[in-house]
């Protein structure tokens, strides 16, 4: 199993006054996930806990391409136009991840390490090619590549998809207030603790973590966040250059694969992009910390989008 590493803290759950809460947490994926319960018998809440992180295990046997009979590993590995029957959750994160690339224009893109490795796949205008080299047959439950080899890395959506998994699963052991994370970035909470506004998250500055930006009250909602990290940089899948300009985001969406998706996404597409979506999704909410342009200055500006009033849902 991969051992977690050291995360920059975007998202924070305060807990500590909801009575009877049980909380777990589990290495997988390169993280820690975290599952807070409320429920009166220890026992069932901790059986139910083992089997949504054996879920998550079961996921990242299938979806990590750094195992190498994994789902992923397979397409990788696949030649161009030959179809390859694959397992429901490799499938199943396939297709969020087109619908992303498409929504976003482009902005999330899964592929883009073998895309941006390949001269002819930037055209004349400085971009990448908007064909998706992607083709899924979901009657077949096939996935075929148009160019390779590919480069596939769901680290932007995985582990957002295996906590609405683990969420799917405490469903059906009857259990419907508890809060799920995948590290520090990625958190889904179902139904609110009774008489409380909702479980309380606190969006934080990275470079900063006293520095609180956000408190919010929620229920049936997920929040996700990428950023910067030291060293670290992302390409902007539409110009294979790093994004400038830009220091964290946030994405407030109704399933933590999407808003994980849409936390990525955010970092790549301008404000006014980001505004546009919102706009078109009234259930997404983000924001942003932006750098000032001058190197010499150390300022940040903080925006939003949409309706951050309405958190508490």
């Amino acid at each position: 199993m991969t051992q977690p590493q050291d995360e920059a803290c975007y998202l924070k759950s305060d807990y500590r006054s909801v009575p009877n809460i049980r909380p777990f947490s589990h290495e997988a994926m390169a993280t820690t996930f975290e599952v807070i319960i409320q429920h009166k018998d220890s026992s069932y809440a901790q059986q139910a806990v083992r089997a949504a992180f054996d879920e998550v295990d079961r996921l990242e046997a299938e979806l990590s391409r750094f195992i190498e009979n994994s789902d992923i590993s397979r397409i990788n590995n696949l030649a161009a136009n030959q179809p390859l029957i694959i397992g429901p959750a490799a499938f199943e994160c396939l297709q969020l991840s087109a619908r992303s690339y498409a929504e976003t224009n482009g902005a999330f893109d899964i592929t883009v390490g073998s895309r941006c490795q390949k001269p002819d796949a930037i055209i004349s205008t400085g971009r990448l090619s908007a064909e998706y080299p992607i083709k899924l047959d979901e009657a077949q439950y096939t996935v075929e590549l148009l160019t390779s080899p590919a480069q596939i890395d769901l680290g932007g959506i995985g582990k957002g998809y295996a906590v609405d998994k683990m969420a799917e699963l405490l469903r059906e052991w009857s259990i419907d207030t508890a809060l799920m994370s995948g590290g520090y970035s990625s958190v889904l909470v179902l139904d609110a603790p009774p008489e409380t506004k909702g479980w309380s998250v606190t969006l934080s500055n990275p470079n900063n973590h006293k520095q609180v930006l956000s408190r919010l009250f929620l229920q049936r909602c997920a929040v996700a966040a990428s950023g910067l990290q030291k060293g670290q940089h992302i390409i902007d899948p539409r110009t294979a250059k790093p994004v400038q300009g830009k220091l964290a985001a946030w994405a407030c969406a109704g399933d933590a694969a999407t808003a994980d998706a849409l936390s990525t996404a955010f970092m790549v597409m301008s404000p006014d992009e980001i505004k546009q979506y919102c706009l078109r999704h009234p259930n997404v909410q983000a924001m942003l910390i932006l750098q000032d342009e001058e190197k010499e200055s150390q300022k940040e500006k903080v925006l939003q989008f949409g309706r951050w009033k309405d958190s508490a849902r």
